[in-house]
């Protein structure tokens, strides 16, 4: 049995680790809620695993990261830990650092080549790209690694985002947080010459800005290369949807927030806000926050019922259920809730919270290869939605 003193100091960490925990009210639930559909548990013998992916079109297998270095592979049917596909050595791990991103190249099957987001010994922000080993499909080449970007985060060890994810023009695109502690005092996430606070836009070949499709929004004018949007507190998971891009970014103190930019170029220029504003309310300045330009979000809750810290997730596109197909799931780390929407031509409908997909600490979503979904949770867990 887990040790119940280690698993809630797992818990506090990561907690940390997306937001402070702060409530503001209880005021009732007005989403409606549906029961079609449930949890089919599939492992629960994992360390912190903070994401889970595969190979596009991959049936048979599921790669779970572990926030301390690891990433596990597991059989898709019956979760069965097959082996470790790769340690990743030299990293700074605990609280809001560690191994927390993985993604493979869309054409991984021809090239081997997947991505991973951590923090290195000193800190730093790391995104590198590996390669599978030649003689075992189930086991990565640690010898292969090219460190294609390192943002030094010398101050505060929090909000170092996450995620990694292909867009529909093949660049690689990567979340970062805004160097960490509370209020954004450095003002990262406006600054456009810092990479922190950010979506960037990668050439996943060269580590520099990616020229697929159109031109990086401001490079013509002073800012980073790689700044593709910006304005983002701790975006700790986004997703693309065809075209289209969702982003979870966790708030401060008060309010969770969603923002979905349609495409072509989803995202592209955009100020998300932070820390002028916190979802929809002006944060600082506390008044005349807004002066027309920024990106209000598409769906936001605050912290109302113990919630304090969303888990961004994905369009659901698998085919276990039909019923459920072009609808978005989110979670909240600390209230346990799962929720989701459709969005169309603009519009937010079908908002529903998931009662029997309730879990404890939340850490992330994962999407398989043929596109079904999973819920991980701190205490080592990994479950499929399947139809109830």
């Amino acid at each position: 049995m887990r040790n119940v003193v280690l698993w809630a100091t797992l818990c506090v960490c990561f907690i940390n680790l997306l937001a402070a925990c702060k409530g503001e009210g209880d005021a009732q639930d007005t989403i409606p809620t549906s029961t079609a559909l449930k949890l089919q548990p599939l492992a629960s013998n994992l360390t912190s695993p903070v994401f889970l992916g595969a190979p596009p079109g991959d049936t048979s297998r599921l790669f779970v990261v572990e926030q301390g270095g690891t990433i596990k592979v597991l059989d898709r049917t019956s979760g069965t830990v097959l082996t470790t596909f790769l340690t990743v050595t030299g990293i700074t791990t605990g609280g809001e650092q560690g191994l927390l991103g993985l993604t493979f190249d869309p054409n991984y099957t021809a090239n081997g080549r997947f991505y991973i987001h951590y923090t290195d010994a000193n800190g730093a922000i790391t995104i590198a790209r590996f390669l599978v080993s030649a003689t075992n499909v189930n086991v990565a080449d640690p010898a292969s690694q090219v460190i294609l970007v390192s943002i030094p985060h010398p101050t505060f060890a929090n909000h170092n985002g996450g995620m990694l994810a292909f867009g529909p023009d093949g660049c690689l695109y990567a979340g970062v947080g805004d160097g960490g502690s509370a209020g954004d005092p450095d003002n990262n996430a406006q600054n456009l010459a810092s990479r922190l606070g950010k979506i960037l836009r990668i050439d996943p070949a060269t580590g520099t800005a990616c020229s697929s499709g159109t031109l990086h929004p401001f490079v013509l004018s002073g800012g980073n290369p790689l700044v593709w949007s910006y304005g983002l507190r701790n975006p700790w998971r986004f997703s693309f949807d065809g075209d289209d891009l969702y982003i979870g970014d966790v708030g401060e103190g008060a309010r969770e927030e969603i923002t979905v930019s349609a495409g072509p170029n989803a995202g592209r220029g955009l100020n998300f806000g932070w820390r002028l504003m916190e979802g929809s309310a002006c944060f600082n300045p506390s008044t005349n926050c807004n002066n027309g330009t920024l990106t209000s979000p598409t769906v936001e809750y605050t912290h109302d019922n113990g919630a304090c810290s969303i888990t961004g997730g994905y369009v659901y596109r698998g085919q276990a259920a039909p019923a459920i197909q072009g609808t978005y799931f989110y979670a909240d780390f600390c209230a346990g809730f799962v929720r989701s929407f459709r969005f169309n031509n603009g519009s937010v409908l079908e908002q529903t919270q998931w009662p029997l997909l309730a879990a404890s600490s939340i850490t992330s979503f994962g999407q398989d290869g043929v596109g079904e979904l999973y819920i991980l949770t701190i205490g080592g867990t990994v479950s499929r939605i399947v139809p109830n």
